[in-house]
């Protein structure tokens, strides 16, 4: 890890020694802004489905290192301090770091991925920006359809992350949340945000981004092209 928060924001992780904001509500928190990420804001529709499991797990790790509640130790990620507030997402994946301790930040990142879908769906869904209904794919395959409410939310994360990436601020004073969404987007290959040539493109300044959160980036990475040669492959 780090040393210290290369970013600036309202509050640092372990490095700047200040406990990071808590969420004010269930749009604020960094799993709940890449739910909201994923969203083409176009037409309002839910992208990257299959991969959004693992971009909600470690935007919930990285949260949580941000905040002090996480630290890396020899590539494990290791609980410390009390349990992070009231947020269900953020204190399940802490407490299933606590139970179990010295893990691989990319077991943590694949861990219960569909139980984390379905919390941040559900609190956004609570906080009215989502709608949800049942409805059955060609009249046979049950499916839980996800529309935006409101696509004022997604607009604004999506607008916020797209200036971190393209916009001419210093990297170093790039709002935190921004940065570290962008590098995760990146990470786990969300091209609703970041096209193949984009990750190229802006790869150190990318890099810049996730160093706060590095041992999370990297695991999120490894998992998504494991799955990805998996898929080519036919494995």
């Amino acid at each position: 890890m780090p040393g210290g928060c290369r970013v600036r924001s309202a509050g640092c992780g372990r490095g700047g020694g200040h406990e990071r904001k808590k969420p004010m509500n269930p749009t604020e928190s960094l799993p709940a802004k890449m739910f909201l990420l994923a969203f083409d804001p176009g037409r309002g529709r839910l992208t990257s489905r299959d991969n959004l499991g693992y971009l909600l797990r470690a935007s919930a790790l990285a949260e949580l290192v941000l905040n002090g509640r996480l630290r890396d130790e020899d590539g494990k990620a290791v609980a410390d301090g009390r349990v992070p507030g009231p947020d269900p997402v953020l204190a399940g994946v802490w407490n299933d770091v606590g139970s179990n301790p010295a893990r691989s930040w990319r077991r943590w990142v694949g861990r219960d991925r569909g139980r984390t879908f379905g919390e941040v769906r559900d609190q956004l869904a609570e906080a009215g920006v989502l709608k949800t209904e049942r409805v059955r794919f060609l009249g046979l395959v049950p499916h839980t359809r996800i529309t935006l409410r409101d696509t004022r939310a997604a607009r604004q994360v999506a607008d916020q992350v797209s200036r971190a990436i393209r916009g001419g601020q210093a990297a170093a004073r790039v709002p935190q949340d921004a940065a570290v969404l962008a590098a995760l987007a990146a990470a786990g290959q969300l091209r609703v945000v970041l096209s193949g040539r984009d990750r190229r493109q802006y790869k150190a300044r990318l890099d810049r981004f996730a160093e706060p959160v590095e041992p999370v980036v990297k695991a999120l990475h490894r998992v998504i092209t494991a799955k990805r040669a998996a898929a080519a492959s036919g494995g």
